[in-house]
């Protein structure tokens, strides 16, 4: 499949506090921090030759904000992946948004929703058996 996501920008007000939990929220969907610098740090597979997923400092110095409709959905390998993922983000400071469980969007389609400490959304998804 052809790369289409080259990477993705979420913000924070906290980048200490955002990296703690992104550190344990996507650790059980394989996603490893890349890459620190003094105002953001990336996530990628250790497999990609990318960073694809920064969490950032806003460039233009004002507060970040949360983008109402917006929401990664990151590939989980499995449906225990995303419980783990569900659980660490809960215990680092995440809020629930939906409990792992299948949806209604694929026979198969088995989520958790989640805020990080900013109000960001993000989902894990494993789509299989």
């Amino acid at each position: 499949m052809a790369e289409t996501l080259l990477y993705l920008t979420l913000g924070t007000n906290d980048l200490d506090r955002a990296a703690r939990f992104y550190d344990a929220a996507l650790a059980p969907l394989g996603l490893i921090r890349r890459a620190t610098e003094a105002t953001e740090v990336g996530y990628g597979l250790t497999s990609d030759r990318r960073t694809r997923l920064w969490i950032t400092l806003p460039f233009d110095g004002k507060p970040a904000t949360v983008g109402n409709g917006s929401m990664p959905a990151l590939v989980a390998p499995d449906q225990e992946a995303v419980r783990a993922f569900h659980k660490a983000a809960l215990a680092h400071g995440g809020s629930d948004e939906g409990a792992p469980g299948l949806r209604p969007y694929g026979p198969a389609f088995f989520a958790a929703y989640v805020r990080d400490p900013d109000g960001n959304k993000l989902s894990a998804v494993h789509e299989g058996p």
